[in-house]
């Protein structure tokens, strides 16, 4: 089929597209002469819903007109203003409200997760982690190693994939947890890979963790707001993840964290202890010694930054609205066109996403063969907005929420233009 034709087809998906009507909630950049760019990176930062503007300023005006007594007055006082977004926040990653606070940046979360479920003693001293992880994430990791005193390249146990594949084998991490169980006192794993894009089986995966007694922990930076989760019936014991991606709550957003309940009101678990993660019922008694909220609260170290959380909740309303049932069904959908779209053209790339609906979300990664940089440096210039990630893969994003079929057609077609 040609562009053209993609392009015609495009047009009558949009039409019948039941989620059509959430594009307009957003801003989509644009460019000096009033045109739309083609905004296709929302895994890496995602648009600023219209409505952010209304929730942020009304907390601007309680600190106007109240003051200090804005913690306790007035609609929505800030004290327990976080507990605003519980529960479509567990929603979303399929937890208890008791299960999941917002709170910090993800990296911090990661470390104070860590300072809980990482306890080497004895053989168990090893963590399992992607070769391919976050930089962040194995940097936070690797940190954590030498504050036990551990060596990194001995602790480390790195999952790559089978030389000439793209992708991490199920089979092959099960394999590695069963038959290093006695070595291993955690697995930390990105649900999404950042790089290529897998979605990792976390069921499976959180289920052989738990087999072997090792706790189990997912990265979900790339992962909330763009597959559908069940953290609390998977058993995952903890996760981490940001907002400023698929959750749309801007630059640094406030990120999240879930502990399942068999943790998170266990009052017992060791944790690096913060005043807002005491007992509000006698917080401000100032007592000498720590006593955690008997929730996920129980981690919070400060009082959350409102204003962030204020942003977070004109994005989570989108989602209440929206629906994340609806929301995967159409990504499923556009991500297809998209891949079908790709296929069609001759390039020097190929497309490393696995392009199984389970193995998959809202991101295909394209592996460059050459001139991956200047490619996309040549998407920048036609007002195409992606990402580029060394050394050689250029990621695209179409999300449901304000992607259209027709941005798909039309970022093929400037890309189908490039090899002319």
């Amino acid at each position: 089929m040609s562009i053209a034709a993609f392009k015609e087809r495009a047009v009558i998906l949009d039409r019948s597209d039941p989620l059509r009507s959430f594009r307009e909630r957003f801003h989509i950049p644009v460019l000096d002469d009033g045109s739309e760019v083609i905004y296709l990176a929302g895994n890496s930062l995602g648009l600023q819903p219209k409505s952010v503007p209304e929730f942020v300023v009304r907390e601007l005006d309680k600190w106007k007109t109240l003051g200090v007594s804005g913690h306790f007055e007035g609609d929505d006082p800030w004290m327990p203003y976080h507990e605003l977004v519980r529960a479509p926040m567990a929603e979303l990653v399929g937890g208890l409200p008791h299960e999941v606070v917002v709170m910090n940046s993800l990296t911090v979360n990661l470390h104070l997760m860590m300072a809980t479920f990482f306890e080497p003693r004895g053989r168990r001293r090893k963590i399992v982690i992607e070769s391919d992880s976050f930089p962040s994430d194995r940097y936070a990791i690797q940190s954590q190693l030498r504050h036990h005193g551990l060596a990194p390249a001995e602790c480390m146990l790195e999952l790559s994939p089978h030389s000439g594949s793209d992708r991490l084998e199920t089979e092959e991490i099960l394999e590695t947890i069963e038959r290093h169980a006695d070595e291993l006192a955690l697995v930390l794993l990105g649900g999404v890979n950042y790089y290529s894009g897998q979605v990792l089986d976390m069921k499976a995966i959180a289920a052989a963790a738990r087999r072997a007694q090792v706790p189990i922990g997912f990265d979900l930076a790339h992962a909330v707001g763009n597959v559908p989760l069940s953290l609390h019936d998977w058993g995952v014991d903890f996760a981490a993840w940001c907002s400023y991606k698929y959750l749309n709550a801007g630059p640094g957003g406030i990120a999240g964290c879930f502990i399942h309940e068999r943790h998170a009101r266990d009052r017992s678990l060791p944790r690096l202890a913060g005043w807002w993660g005491h007992d509000p019922s006698s917080r401000f008694e100032m007592p000498h010694e720590f006593d955690p909220t008997n929730s996920a609260d129980g981690w919070q170290l400060s009082n959350p930054p409102i204003l962030l959380v204020a942003a977070l909740r004109a994005s989570l309303d989108i989602f209440k609205k929206a629906g994340m049932d609806r929301l995967r069904e159409k990504s499923l959908h556009l991500t297809g066109f998209l891949r079908e779209m790709l296929s069609s053209i001759e390039g020097p790339f190929r497309i490393i996403t696995p392009s199984e609906p389970e193995a998959s979300g809202s991101q295909l990664s394209l592996l460059f063969q050459r001139d991956a940089r200047s490619t996309f440096e040549a998407l920048e210039r036609r007002a195409v907005r992606c990402d580029y990630r060394e050394p050689d893969v250029v990621r695209v994003a179409p999300v449901p929420l304000y992607n259209t079929f027709s941005d798909a057609a039309a970022f093929t077609g400037v890309l189908n233009t490039l090899f002319q």
